[in-house]
C-alpha cells in the first residue's frame, strides 16, 4: 500500500517536526508548511490525501480557508482534520461544520493523532471506493438494455418498467424474483429494474450466491463485528448494508445454504440485520431482488429450499424466455454482439454468410445469450477481414440433424404427451450412452458446458453406473 501524502500547515517548528516524525514512522509522508498561504500552494501542488491544519496561523485564520482545501482533488474530497488550542473549542465546532473530518486539542496526544488520522484516512478511502461504484454502476446503467423485438421480450420490458416503479426513494417496494435458464439475462433484468425505479442513483449490489466461500458467506451477506471470528482484526460492512437505499440483487440464490435461508427471511420481513458478533441491529433500507435458473418450488419439495423465503420472494416474478424461444432476436443479437466487438478491436465491421445465419437461427442455444455472445466474439476476433462463416461458430453438428451425433431423435408423433424436462433427460441419458460415460465428450455432443452437464445431471438425478456393474 503506498504511504498516504499528509500535508502539516502549522506554525510552530518544534511542534511539527514532531508530528511529521510521528507520522512518518506510522509509514506516512508528510510535508509542512509554517503559513497559510504556503500551505494553501501546497495544497494545490501535491494534492495531499489527508491535511492537518491549525486554525491560528500568522498570515491569517486557518477556518476562512477551509472550504478551499476541502476542495482536495477534483474527483475527492481532501480529509481534513483542525488543530486547536485549549478554549478554542468554538472554532473546532465550527470546523466540523464546514466539513472537517475531526480535530485534535492541543496539546495533542500523539498517539491519539495517529489513531485519528488512520480513521479519517480510512473513511476517507471508503467514501471514494462508493463513489467510484457508484459512477461505474451509472456508466453500465446508461448502457444495459434488454435487446430484442420478440413479442416475448416486448412484454418483459414492459413488467421491467411497470415493477421498477414500486420502488421509491422512501419505500423499497416488493421483493421480485427473476427465473431463467443459465445466460438469458437475468443480471440484465435486475440492473434494468434498478435503472427504472427512482433509486438509481443509489448503489447496486450484485451477489452471486454460487460463488461466496461457505465458511464466509454469512460474514460476507451480514457483516461482523472486530474480533467475531479469528481473522476479523476489524469490524466490516456486509453486502446487505452496502445496498444502503439502493438494490440488492441475490443472483442464483438457491445456492444459499438452509440456515442462511432463515436468516435473510428474518431481514427481508424486518428490514433489519445483527452483524456476526453484534448485539445491535441495524437497519436495512435496501430493495430486494432474487434470481434463480434453478426450479425453487421443486427444490421447496425437494426440502433444499424454504418454503417460507420462497413464497416471500414469490410476490412479484419475472420469468425470461431463452433465446430458442425468441426467434429472429438471436440473429439481432449476434449482428449486436459481432459490431461491439470489431469496435472493442478496432477491426472492420463483420458481414455474416447466409450460412452462418441459418445455422445460428436453428441452433438451440443451451447456454442462451452468454454463450452467442461470447461465441460471436470469438468468430470475430478469428474472421479477418472474411464474412462470419458458421465453421468460425463451431457450433456441434447436431444443430443441422438435431441430436443425431448423440443418438437418433424420434419421430414427433412419439414424443406426444412428453414434457421439455422429459425429453432433455432422454438426450441427456442418450449422450452418456453414445459417449461411453464420459462427462467431458458428453456435453461436447450436446453443446453445452461440462459444468452445465453436471447441473442437468444433478437436475434430473441421472447417475452414471459404475464400471462392471
Amino acid at each position: 500500500m503506498n504511504p498516504a501524502r499528509i500535508l502539516i500547515i502549522e506554525d510552530e517548528t518544534l511542534f511539527a517536526q514532531a508530528v511529521a516524525k510521528r507520522l512518518e514512522k506510522a509509514g506516512h509522508a508528510c510535508t509542512r508548511a509554517a503559513t497559510l498561504s504556503e500551505g494553501m500552494a501546497l495544497a494545490a501542488q501535491q494534492q495531499p490525501d489527508l491535511v492537518l491544519l491549525d486554525l491560528r496561523l500568522p498570515d491569517g485564520d486557518g477556518l476562512e480557508r477551509l472550504p478551499a482545501l476541502l476542495a482536495g482533488h477534483p474527483e475527492r474530497t481532501t480529509p481534513v482534520i483542525v488543530m486547536t488550542a485549549f478554549g478554542e473549542v468554538a472554532d473546532a465546532v465550527r470546523a466540523m461544520k464546514l466539513g472537517a473530518t475531526d480535530y485534535l486539542k492541543k496539546p495533542v496526544d500523539l498517539e491519539e493523532m495517529v489513531l485519528v488520522v488512520d480513521s479519517a484516512l480510512q473513511g476517507a478511502g471508503l467514501r471514494q471506493q462508493l463513489a467510484w461504484s457508484r459512477e461505474r454502476e451509472a456508466r453500465q446503467s446508461e448502457t444495459v438494455a434488454m435487446l430484442g423485438e420478440s413479442p416475448a421480450i416486448e412484454e418483459l420490458r414492459q413488467q421491467i418498467r411497470q415493477l421498477g416503479k414500486l420502488a421509491g426513494p422512501d419505500t423499497p417496494g416488493p421483493t421480485v424474483l427473476i427465473q431463467g435458464e443459465t445466460g438469458a439475462g437475468k443480471d440484465v433484468a435486475a440492473r434494468l429494474l434498478h435503472q427504472e425505479s427512482a433509486r438509481r442513483g443509489e448503489p447496486f449490489v450484485h451477489v452471486d450466491c454460487s460463488a461466496l466461500p461457505r465458511d464466509l458467506i454469512e460474514a460476507e451477506l451480514f457483516g461482523h463485528e472486530k474480533g467475531a471470528y479469528t481473522s476479523a482484526v476489524q469490524s466490516r460492512t456486509g453486502l446487505l448494508e452496502a445496498a444502503e437505499h439502493g438494490t440488492l440483487f441475490l443472483d442464483e440464490i438457491g445456492e444459499l445454504p438452509l440456515d442462511l435461508q432463515a436468516k435473510l427471511l428474518t431481514v427481508i420481513e424486518r428490514r433489519r440485520l445483527r452483524r456476526v458478533g453484534s448485539v445491535h441491529e441495524r437497519p436495512v433500507h435496501a430493495r430486494f431482488v432474487a434470481a434463480s435458473n434453478r426450479d425453487l418450488r421443486r427444490m421447496v419439495e425437494q426440502g433444499t429450499f424454504r418454503s417460507d423465503l420462497y413464497f416471500r420472494l414469490n410476490v412479484l416474478t419475472l420469468t425470461l424466455p431463452p433465446l430458442r424461444e425468441r426467434g429472429d432476436d438471436i440473429l439481432l443479437l449476434a449482428r449486436h454482439y459481432a459490431e461491439l466487438t470489431a469496435r472493442r478491436y478496432r477491426l472492420p465491421l463483420p458481414r455474416f454468410s447466409a450460412e452462418a445465419l441459418a445455422t445460428l437461427r436453428s441452433y438451440p442455444w443451451p447456454g442462451n445469450v452468454r454463450e452467442l455472445k461470447h461465441l460471436t466474439e470469438r468468430a470475430v476476433l478469428l474472421s479477418g477481414n472474411e464474412p462470419l462463416s458458421a465453421r468460425l461458430f463451431a457450433l456441434p453438428a447436431q444443430t443441422a440433424s438435431g441430436a443425431a451425433e448423440a443418438s437418433a431423435v424420434p419421430a414427433a408423433e412419439s414424443w406426444q404427451g412428453v414434457t421439455l424436462g422429459d425429453a432433455e433427460k432422454t438426450l441427456i441419458q442418450q449422450a452418456l450412452a453414445a459417449s461411453g460415460g464420459n462427462i467431458s465428450e458428453a456435453a461436447r455432443r450436446l453443446g453445452i458446458t461440462r459444468m452445465t452437464l453436471r447441473y442437468r445431471m444433478e437436475k434430473y438425478r441421472i447417475r452414471l453406473e459404475p464400471e462392471g456393474s
